[in-house]
């Protein structure tokens, strides 16, 4: 087979219909755009999120939200969820780490709060000695409450050397409970640390009761004590998000799928 024609024959087998019934098939409730950021192949991610609709799937983009308005706006009306990566809070740390700046991924983070009808999520990982300083995550925690308000969850996740950071540390868990206090002592309803194991840091809590909504364990649930409507089992109060109405039991496994054409 030649190149071109190899090449076809994969664009057919991961068509957008063909993940949509896949997911469909699978009883996957959304499908997240992921790993490459999905503004890179921002009409192919529009197209696979608009047959996933039609299936009754969610969308979900995981993206730095380095984009500009016109497509911004484009494509945050197929998403259903976002978790963006607000990768520091230095135009420093953006220019000399990222080749990029700041000021427009917050405006995508203010467009999204109070433009649209996506769910939103932050995740910063915390590096070393470059964006982990008590004062930036006072400032970062201080502009989230501030401009989205204090329900938008907030994932603070460890770094570990990698490619062209060998010479860094990982990012001590203490520094990622830290951060998480940091978030809550500003009003920050709902903070995580992230590729750690820490059950209290991953897990949600009762805004105001602070009872153990959510339990965490790596990817295992270990409590749940929301009821149908989100709400705290105890004292009634909302928990923000999006949730089913009974917790699921897929865990820690993976599945890995082959996609292949289904006919209608």
């Amino acid at each position: 087979m030649s190149k071109s024609r190899e090449m076809d024959t994969l664009a057919d087998a991961a068509s957008p219909e063909t993940i949509a019934r896949t997911a469909a098939r699978l009883g996957c409730r959304s499908v997240a755009y992921t790993y490459n950021d999905p503004v890179i192949f921002h009409e192919y991610a529009i197209d696979v999120a608009q047959a996933c609709r039609e299936q009754g799937i969610k969308s979900v983009a995981v993206t730095a939200g380095y984009v500009c308005q016109e497509p911004r706006e484009e494509f945050y009306r197929y998403m259903d969820a976002a978790n963006v990566d607000l990768k520091g809070f230095t135009e420093r740390f953006y220019k000399q780490i990222c080749a990029g700046s700041l000021q427009p991924v917050l405006e995508t983070l203010s467009y999204l709060k109070h433009h649209t009808n996506v769910w939103l999520e932050l995740t910063t990982l915390l590096i070393p000695g470059q964006n982990d300083s008590e004062s930036e995550l006072e400032e970062l925690t201080q502009w989230v409450v501030e401009h989205l308000g204090p329900d938008v969850p907030v994932h603070f996740t460890a770094f570990h050397p990698d490619y062209r950071m060998l010479d860094l540390p990982p990012t001590p868990p203490a520094t990622l409970t830290i951060a998480r206090g940091i978030a809550r002592k500003n009003g920050i309803r709902y903070a995580y640390t992230g590729n750690v194991q820490d059950h209290e840091g991953g897990s949600t809590y009762c805004r105001q009761c602070q009872t153990t909504l959510i339990g965490r364990e790596w990817y295992e649930l270990t409590d749940w004590n929301l009821t149908v409507d989100s709400t705290c089992k105890v004292c009634g109060a909302p928990c923000a998000g999006m949730f089913e109405r009974r917790p699921g039991g897929w865990g820690a496994r993976r599945l890995p799928i082959r996609l292949q054409q289904i006919p209608d």
